[in-house]
């Protein structure tokens, strides 16, 4: 059962390949041959599905040439040739050809595999404007068609209405639909994705025309992010008559909105683009956008698809690689200009939930708790910007540094410098009398001059600073302003309702660790704040990340807890939540996914300005240990804290924890099927499971 982990099928990833032949203008045979070399090649490379562009048999650019006898019938020999060949390797070859039925030519994409004609689809708008008059060669797809054609002397089913499925390849369904069909207001394979199709082909010979390429781009984008599927294009390159017009071969494959692999433009040789579609996804998302299924039952009351099945028996024991980008920081852009957008937007939308916050109660005043760690550097920053929108003095933000038993001189100094930076208003309150006559009151062995380090002496000093603030929030007419973040809030590691769990609204309440690591640099290579505040955050940023509950040996500069020892790396520990949370995945595909992302520090992009000593790898081993802590953590011992955490603004797609929006959960679960499935599908020197 632990075979075949590194498998991609076997997490629910098929490999789907785009090609793009130099074409032989008017010269079946010799188009054939490409196919079959390129599509064989496609197929060692592990792809269940090459696509190639529209009329590619015959090509696309020869006008009335189309409408002769001797090319149409070289047309069938060549797809019998096609068909017979693919006997030999398991992909789906879409290929573009001209077909005769029932008196009319018709513009089809055909599907072939296993030496079978599965189906073919004729185009259903034929352009007929511009450069394009393809209705004087070819009839409508939309129309009256016939149930079949004759292809090569067999009968294949044909329509618009057919989806082809894989019968051992869950969740593998597909539609083909040409060129102009896309740019259609309901373009035919809307009604495919509703009808159950997961990935879309479309075989085009669009002409290349100055800014044409971004525009295809965004058709084929918004069609895959409407109908939560994987859209595949294929535009005619070289070899295209260019006596009027020119072609670039553009090649695209889009899933979900996302775009996983380009291919060259204006290439002059064949060429081949593959990506991983995650068939999963696509079905989480559409078990998940619930408004799919609606559309679905209001517009397909009248429609009906034809279904035809095939086996491809894919390989589910060898590494085949992932041909696609996981990103480390799901919650975190690995794009310079995307990442600044992020930044920008991340800031704007906590600070503007706190300036709505304290519009509606009237509040002019906020306390805040900072420590010199980044949750409460953030906060501030946050604070200050949203005072700066309100007009207030960033003297109404009323800071304070809680030291006690092991705080240390760098943290304490690092608030100190960050509260005098923003010009806020800075005091410092040492609470290390009060945590110890809680620890005297309660007859703790600490009060009694015990070295009892345990859960007990650490709340109660978490507790004590809550409790402060709570109280000068009362006296001076303020609201507390939390500081916990998204990472801790799915760990548990907060101190539930006296702790840095509870505040009166909690701006970073869906801000992940690592997310927060980078809008805090962000800040400060962009000089937001001033020179004294870029200093002061690049030395927050450079600090070991510790809840400084347990005394150290401060000369030695290094604190005696490490919060990274106890729940995990957080470069992990985010990427466990997000794909937890937000698609569903079962731990294993996690598991696999990360070991792609992570197994080696070379390969893959790295968020922009990430420190040399952040740029880590994680073998299996260390990915399914801290998985473990996760799935423990975050399904079995710590939803009653997020089941009452206060409110604070979403920030990222990737979600939130709260109980009011995107996650809701029983208090009292428990993480067996979670951690039984991790263990059943990792590879036996890996997993915990024993005999």
């Amino acid at each position: 059962m632990n075979s075949g982990f590194f498998n991609l099928h076997r997490h629910g990833f098929v490999r789907v390949a785009v090609a793009t032949p130099p074409v032989a203008l008017a010269d079946p045979a010799a188009n054939a041959q490409s196919v079959i070399a390129m599509a064989r090649e496609a197929d060692e490379r592990g792809a269940s599905l090459v696509l190639f562009p529209e009329l590619g048999i015959s090509a696309y650019s020869i006008d009335d040439l189309l409408q002769q006898s001797a090319l149409q019938r070289a047309v069938h020999e060549a797809l019998a040739a096609i068909a017979e060949a693919s006997r030999s390797f398991g992909c789906v070859v879409f290929v573009g050809a001209p077909l005769n039925a029932g008196g009319r030519l018709y513009n089809t994409a055909v599907a072939i595999q296993g030496g079978r004609f599965l189906a073919a689809y004729p185009k259903s708008y034929l352009p007929n404007y511009r450069e394009f008059y393809e209705k004087r060669h070819f009839a409508s797809g939309s129309g009256a068609v016939p149930a079949d054609i004759r292809i090569a002397g067999e009968s294949v089913p044909f329509g618009t209405d057919i989806l082809i499925e894989a019968e051992d390849v869950a969740g593998f369904v597909l539609h083909a639909e040409i060129c102009e069909d896309v740019w259609t207001p309901v373009p035919p394979s809307t009604y495919a994705a509703m009808a159950g199709a997961t990935v879309l082909v479309n075989l085009s010979a669009s002409n290349i025309t100055i800014g044409k390429a971004e525009e295809r781009h965004a058709l084929c984008r918004v069609q895959s992010s409407r109908c939560l599927a994987a859209y595949l294009y294929s535009a005619a390159g070289a070899g295209e008559s260019t006596t009027d017009l020119a072609w670039d071969g553009q090649g695209a494959i889009y899933e979900c909105g996302r775009l996983l692999a380009e291919a060259e433009r204006f290439a002059p040789n064949a060429q081949t683009i593959f990506a991983d579609i995650d068939l999963g996804l696509i079905e989480t998302e559409r078990q998940r956008q619930v408004t799919f299924g609606d559309c679905t039952d209001q517009t397909m009351k009248a429609r009906s698809f034809r279904k035809v099945t095939f086996r491809q028996q894919p390989d589910t024991k060898s590494d085949l690689g992932l041909m696609r980008a996981v990103p480390r920081f799901p919650y975190v852009p690995d794009d310079a200009a995307r990442l600044a957008e992020h930044c920008y937007e991340a800031y704007n939308i906590q600070s503007h939930g706190l300036v709505q916050r304290l519009k509606a109660s009237g509040v002019k005043k906020v306390v805040i708790g900072v420590s010199g760690g980044l949750d409460s550097t953030q906060a501030l920053l946050v604070a200050a910007h949203a005072f700066d929108r309100l007009g207030l003095p960033r003297t109404n933000i009323l800071a304070y540094t809680l030291p006690s038993f092991a705080t240390s001189a760098k943290t304490k100094e690092s608030a100190w410098a960050l509260m005098r930076a923003l010009g806020v208003t800075a005091e410092e309150i040492d609470l290390t009398d009060a945590s110890m006559a809680m620890l005297l009151d309660i007859g703790h062995p600490y009060a009694k001059g015990e070295k009892v380090y345990d859960i007990t002496f650490e709340n109660v000093q978490a507790g004590a600073r809550t409790s402060v603030l709570f109280r000068l929030a009362n006296m001076h007419g303020g609201i507390v302003l939390g500081t916990g973040d998204l990472s801790e809030l799915g760990l548990g590691w907060c101190t539930y309702g006296v702790g840095d769990h509870m505040s009166h609204y909690n701006v970073n309440a869906s801000v992940s660790k690592t997310l927060i690591q980078h809008l805090i640099r962000w800040v400060a290579d962009t000089g937001t704040f001033g020179e004294e505040a870029r200093a002061v955050l690049h030395a927050i940023l450079a600090t070991e990340i510790s809840p400084e509950l347990v005394p150290g040996d401060d000369n030695k500069g290094e604190p005696a807890q490490k919060t990274e020892d106890f729940v995990g790396p957080y470069a992990l520990q985010d990427f466990n939540l997000y794909f937890t949370t937000r698609y569903g995945f079962a731990p294993s595909k996690i598991a696999f996914m990360a070991h792609h992302a992570w197994c080696d520090v070379s390969k893959g992009v790295w968020p922009p300005m990430t420190p040399d000593n952040k740029r880590v790898g994680y073998d299996l081993e260390t990915i399914a240990k801290w998985l473990r802590v996760f799935l423990r953590r975050f399904f079995a011992t710590s939803q009653f804290k997020r089941s009452a955490v206060p409110n604070g603004p979403k920030v990222s797609s990737g979600g939130s924890l709260s109980p009011r929006g995107d996650w809701r959960a029983p208090s009292d679960g428990n993480a067996n099927a979670w951690l039984a499935e991790l263990e059943a599908n990792l590879p036996p020197a890996v997993s915990q499971t024993r005999a």
